[in-house]
């Protein structure tokens, strides 16, 4: 059966809850898991609750890091998987992953937009900055590395 790597995404915890902080990681790169299996613990400012896997299948890249706030629908960590119903969080799916691409396909996160603020930037007018975050997403390191080549 083939197997496909899907982008598991920090999960929405309704309307009022954006940020999520990662308390704790369960599994590591390499991990086999199964459906159901706890992941991780976040919490929002409203409570603590165990992330689990959506599928079966084996842990690839874990972008979530112990004590990092992430946003809803940031990608927290990649399952290679050939659970056909993820299909859709297909990691390949939207046509490639090369880190730099269009300014149009990149996605700033909240940090990188307000880094460059600080710095006296637009980050709607940046068209030449590299993004190195899951997803195409711009990071604030990504800022601050943009900001040390331009001078």
């Amino acid at each position: 059966m083939d197997t496909f790597i899907i982008d598991v995404p920090v999960p929405s915890m309704g309307a009022t809850v954006s940020e999520l902080t990662v308390i704790v990681i369960k599994v590591q790169t390499g991990d086999v898991v199964t459906k159901g299996q706890r992941l991780a613990d976040l919490e929002s400012d409203k409570s603590a609750f165990e992330f689990e896997s959506p599928c079966e299948g084996t842990i690839g890249e874990i972008m979530g890091k112990p004590g990092a706030t992430m946003m809803s629908g940031d990608p927290f960590l990649q399952i290679e998987t050939s659970d056909e119903s993820m299909r859709h969080l297909d990691s390949n799916s939207t046509g490639g992953g090369s880190a730099a691409a269009a300014a149009s396909d990149v996605i700033w996160t909240p940090k990188a937009k307000k880094v460059a603020e600080e710095a006296g930037l637009d980050p709607e007018s940046i068209s030449d900055i590299t993004a190195t975050g899951p997803g195409n997403r711009v990071s604030g390191d990504d800022v601050k590395q943009y900001i040390e080549n331009r001078g």
